[in-house]
């Protein structure tokens, strides 16, 4: 049987990107963002629900996340969940569930969040060239 690991989320961050790189120059951003579903209850009354995600970046990706996010930018996130687990140095055991991110598109600019200039789009920029303007912006997505 197949099975199939795809995750697409919208949402936005709750902290500034994490960009770092590893021994060998790759670029590697960590991403903390929040989702959330509204519904109403039988009672008629309208609850809310916050999922908070962990995402992982690679790449270029990374490189213009850390230079074009911010905390509460609006992001899509296309990827795949992955499970990690390590010993802490008190010889415990700590796991987590996270997205290894194999798109990031920007759902706002830069001009949008008032900051001027520039702009935001598909998460893989070329060399020296800033995101492209996204086509839609987060009102305008269907779901």
């Amino acid at each position: 049987m197949a099975s199939l690991n795809r995750v697409l989320l919208v949402g936005n961050l709750t902290k500034d990107p994490e960009l770092k790189f590893i021994p060998s120059g790759t670029a590697v951003a960590n991403l903390r963002m929040a989702t959330n579903r509204k519904w109403k209850a039988a009672s008629g009354e309208t609850k809310e629900e916050v999922t908070f995600v962990g995402v992982v970046v690679w790449g270029k990706q990374a490189e213009a996340c850390g230079e074009y996010l911010k905390k509460g930018s609006p992001v899509l996130v296309e990827g795949r969940l992955q499970s990690r687990s390590w010993e802490t140095d008190a010889h415990e055991k700590r796991s987590i569930l996270e997205v290894v991110a194999e798109r990031v598109q920007f759902l706002s600019s830069r001009r949008a969040e008032g900051e001027g200039g520039g702009g935001a789009g598909s998460s893989d920029p070329g060399p020296g060239e800033p995101p492209e303007a996204p086509s839609t912006g987060a009102d305008d997505i269907p779901f």
